[in-house]
């Protein structure tokens, strides 16, 4: 009799070893256990520790509390302005009530990760380039709100939505490069008008000044020989007033100019003796007393080799 109670004894508590082993459940820190009772939810959520199920009755969904870090994959997309751009970015979220997410959604991260994909794509389309490349903060709020608007009734909370890259076409990359750098040289340009028009406006000063003070030009020129001669050069730079080149230039306009003979008329020069000259084209008288008999009788009978006239008027 004994013998049997101590055998039933070891079996009921085998038994209970056995039941409890089953039904002995470990929920970690961060996560909560769901039970489904013969497929109906229990609203217990069993928090962390050892929890207790009926077995082959209870079946207990552990469900992750951590804030999970999911990337979303790179999408393809045309912004507002007609510029194809490929944008990736990566999500932030957590689960605040894990009953809904077993219950309310078959894979809930499936469906976070589908809802983002989908966001980016739409918040492509409504944006500009130059939205996407400077101002991301207002395009991750709008897409944060975007996503957690039906997953809240998932039992999820997005904690953040951060857009990582948009990457550009090589010919946008150019035209870019090109705009910004004809940019860069507009304002380089513009900042050297404004200064030539600051220094010219000084200058101005400058010589109002030395005008009402003559001896000033002559120390600003002196001043100028030193700062040359300080740097030990081999030659020296002496200043050349500029009054005195205007002063000649007067001089030269102040003189009377000759007036010109006119072409075709013969030009008479003075001589030696104070006589003047007959022009080179003019005829020059000859004294037949002066030439020798030759050149008489030549000059009597007319040019040589014609025969003489008779100044008589014989034969």
């Amino acid at each position: 009799m004994v013998e049997e109670l101590v055998a039933a004894g070891v079996t009921v508590g085998s038994l209970g070893v056995v039941y409890a082993m089953a039904a002995a459940r470990v929920v970690k820190q961060y996560e909560r256990g769901v039970v489904l009772r013969l497929g109906k939810l229990q609203r217990s959520v069993r928090g962390p520790g050892l929890t207790m199920i009926v077995p082959g009755v209870d079946r207990l969904r552990k469900v992750n509390m951590q804030i999970v870090t999911m990337p979303v994959p790179a999408q393809d997309g045309i912004t507002r302005d007609n510029v194809t751009v490929r944008v990736d970015a990566v999500i932030y979220f957590k689960v605040v009530d894990a009953a809904d997410a077993v219950v309310q959604v078959e894979d809930y991260r499936f469906a976070v990760s589908q809802m983002a994909q989908t966001s980016l794509r739409s918040i492509i389309g409504k944006s500009d380039l130059d939205d996407l490349l400077s101002n991301r903060e207002k395009l991750n709020q709008g897409l944060e709100l975007m996503i957690d608007s039906p997953a809240i009734g998932w039992g999820v909370q997005i904690d953040r939505v951060e857009i990582k890259d948009v990457s550009l076409p090589e010919t946008m990359k150019r035209s870019m490069a090109r705009q910004a750098e004809a940019d860069r040289e507009r304002r380089a340009r513009v900042i050297n008008a404004d200064a030539e028009l600051q220094a010219s406006k000084k200058l101005a000063e400058a010589a109002h000044e030395m005008s009402e003070e003559p001896a000033a030009l002559q120390l600003r020129l002196l001043q100028t020989v030193v700062a040359v001669a300080a740097e030990k050069n081999s030659t020296l730079v002496l200043p050349f007033p500029v009054e005195l080149l205007r002063f000649l230039e007067r001089a030269q306009q102040a003189l009377p100019q000759q007036p010109q003979q006119p072409q075709g008329q013969p030009v008479s020069r003075p001589g030696k003796s104070g006589t003047e000259m007959p022009a080179a084209d003019a005829p020059v008288p000859v004294d037949p007393a002066k030439l020798p008999e030759s050149g008489a009788e030549e000059a009597e009978t007319g040019a040589p080799g014609h025969p003489a006239r008779a100044r008589t008027g014989q034969d």
